[in-house]
This record gives structure tokens, sequence and C-alpha cells, in this order.
């Protein structure tokens, strides 16, 4: 039997307390970096849920004013990938900021998670920008994708 995904919006504790259990995050943000970021700005933060359980997020606002919307924080707990929980969360917030107005979604990630440039590559977004480090897996990549 396959469970039920529900995806709804959240608030930034349940988000923080998500991306505390997030291998890629080793220093995830604190509750003040969310109310810094989001507090002046139209943001959409979601979470989704399998049986009861919070296991992905996926939050975004408005970064610049340019008719993009940023992605800034997704993902889903290691027991629950490969089920298109990630998908069905890219989905929602990309039909949220159509009908808010935005033309595009951008977001930035680093050269050493492959399986978020995979994900974003087979979905539609196009590598637009590359900042580069010493360290070449954390050479920063930015993605954006046409709504």
């Amino acid at each position: 039997m396959k469970t039920e995904i529900v995806i709804r919006t959240a608030n930034i504790e349940e988000v923080v307390q998500l991306t505390r259990c997030l291998p890629e995050f080793e220093q995830p943000y604190r509750q003040e970096e969310y109310h810094k970021r989001l507090s002046h700005t139209p943001h959409l933060l979601l979470v989704a849920e399998a049986d009861g359980k919070v296991v992905g997020c996926k939050v975004g606002y408005e970064r610049e004013q340019d008719g993009s919307f940023y992605s800034w924080i997704g993902g889903v707990l290691p027991a629950y990938r490969r089920q298109g929980i990630a998908r069905l969360l890219a989905r929602a917030q990309e039909d949220w900021a159509r009908s808010q107005g935005y033309r595009r979604i951008r977001f930035k990630t680093r050269n050493c998670h492959r399986n978020m440039l995979r994900f974003a590559l087979s979905n539609g977004f196009y590598l637009t920008a590359v900042e580069p480090r010493d360290d070449w897996q954390q050479t920063r990549i930015w993605l954006q994708k046409e709504l």
C-alpha cells in the first residue's frame, strides 16, 4: 500500500526542525535567519507529510523584484527519497508562484549536491551562473526555470 503524501503550508519552526534532520544541511539555519529573510517579502513555506509525519519541505521568497521567485531551502528525509516527494513540493511551489504572477523560479546549489543538480535538470531548470570557490565541490551553481 502506497503512503499518501500531503503537501501543506507550514510555519518556520516545522521547517527548522526538519532541516536539522537533513544530512546535506551541516549547519542548518536558525529561526532568526528565516524571520530575517521572510519578514518583509512575499514567501511560501511548504511541508510534505507522510502518515502525519513531516518528511520534506520547500521554502521560497521574493529575493529580487524581477519577476522571479527564489527557492531557498528544500529537502526530503533520506528514508522518504525517491518517492516523488521533492517533485510534489516543487510543483506546489511552482503553482503558487505562477498564481502570484512570478515568471520564473531560481535557486542556488553547490557542486557537491549532485542529486539536487540531477533533480533540477530533469525538471526543466537550466544552469544560469556559476560562483567558483577554491574548493570546487563548494562552487555555487545558479539554476532557473521559466513558469
